[in-house]
């Protein structure tokens, strides 16, 4: 795999569940310690050597654009395009496309805090692997996407929120 230099973030959603603080903006933009969620990600990354990336926006897209515009002031490059019909994480990866092109790139929400050190670690993979998946095992997935692998752990289907049962 060639060296990693593009992000992804997801930044779409409304954040339904956090009613009160998402009334007037995304999710990804409410504070943790001093800054949002979003600004967070995109230093990790860019301290991990990530330089061009792209917002994925929705609800609220102007909170977003207007506090990250494009980028210059962290020293690297913001792109956006607009999710308009939230249809879930796997319909993202359409908008990612132009952007990406055969490039590896990391797909990130725009929403979960992780250790930044962590962001180094995924990009200093070795150059023969091909992909990689971070999931966590869950037993009801109607709470969130399914992960499907087959047996060399490879992924061969990602759904979107299943139906209970």
């Amino acid at each position: 795999m060639a060296k990693i230099d593009k992000a992804v973030l997801l930044a779409a959603g409304r954040g339904t569940r956090m009613r009160e603080l998402t009334v007037n903006l995304p999710k990804p933009m409410i504070e943790v310690r001093g800054k949002p969620v979003l600004q967070h990600i995109v230093e990790g990354l860019r301290e991990a050597g990530v330089r061009d990336f792209l917002i994925i926006v929705g609800y609220h897209a102007d909170a977003v654009q207007n506090f990250f515009g494009d980028g210059s002031r962290y020293t690297i490059e913001i792109q956006y395009a607009t999710q308009v019909v939230q249809d879930g994480t796997g319909r993202v990866v359409d908008l990612a496309r132009n952007f990406a092109g055969d490039s590896p790139f990391v797909l990130n929400y725009g929403d979960i805090l992780v250790d930044p050190a962590n962001y180094k670690r995924l990009l200093d993979l070795p150059h023969d692997v091909e992909a990689i998946i971070s999931v966590t095992r869950g037993e009801d997935v109607s709470k969130g996407g399914a992960v499907f692998l087959n047996e060399r752990m490879e992924l061969v289907d990602l759904r979107e929120k299943s139906k209970p049962g």
